[in-house]
């Protein structure tokens, strides 16, 4: 396996891995000390993946088709698992992760259907800006969520930092959409074609 497809592959080992550290003390009330003392480490280093898949794959001239496609896939999932948990626990709204959900998987099909085309489909800088933005939500969420966990009070500011996500996530899930309508617009050619 390339290096640049085993770090893609570490993303995608982690997102179950995430989703019982985030929600098992929420299910039983139990080990919230330890998942937070592990959550944060995991997912910076989950996301820090993402870059090194990429300079893996350009230092060793290893820019593939595949990963391109398998590189968005991973971010899917580990990006949603986290939604999941967060919009479970109330730091993001139910509707945009609805939305979210709706936008990723009509960029599957826009792939699947570039494929059928002899076209892989690489991230545009569009689809970037929303990354950050999603990882800027998910980490601003994971810390509030891990401070409470950690035992500190933060009830006094609770409604200011959960209004403070909701802008982070609705950021993200408005840029979701404008770059989903950049790649509509960019690949329209494509489904032009017979």
């Amino acid at each position: 396996m390339k290096k640049a497809d085993f770090f893609t592959t570490v993303r995608l080992v982690f997102a179950p891995v995430f989703l019982v550290l985030y929600m098992f003390p929420v299910w039983t009330g139990k080990l919230s000390f330890v998942s937070a003392c592990i959550m944060m480490p995991l997912l910076g280093f989950a996301e820090f993946t993402d870059f090194l898949d990429g300079f893996f794959a350009r230092r060793e001239n290893a820019v593939s088709d595949f990963g391109k496609l398998y590189d968005p896939f991973a971010d899917v999932i580990l990006h949603m698992t986290a939604f999941f948990c967060f919009a479970n626990t109330g730091y993001m709204p139910f509707v945009f992760l609805v939305l979210v959900f709706w936008r990723e998987f009509g960029m599957i099909f826009i792939r699947m259907a570039a494929v059928k085309q002899g076209v892989a489909i690489a991230a545009r800088k569009g689809g970037k800006l929303k990354t950050v933005l999603y990882i800027s939500a998910i980490l601003f969420s994971l810390a509030v969520e891990s401070l409470i966990r950690l035992g500190c009070d933060l009830s006094a500011s609770m409604d200011t930092l959960k209004i403070v996500a909701v802008c982070l996530f609705g950021a993200g899930t408005l840029a979701s959409y404008v770059s989903f309508i950049d790649y509509l617009v960019h690949f329209k050619g494509l489904f032009a074609k017979k």
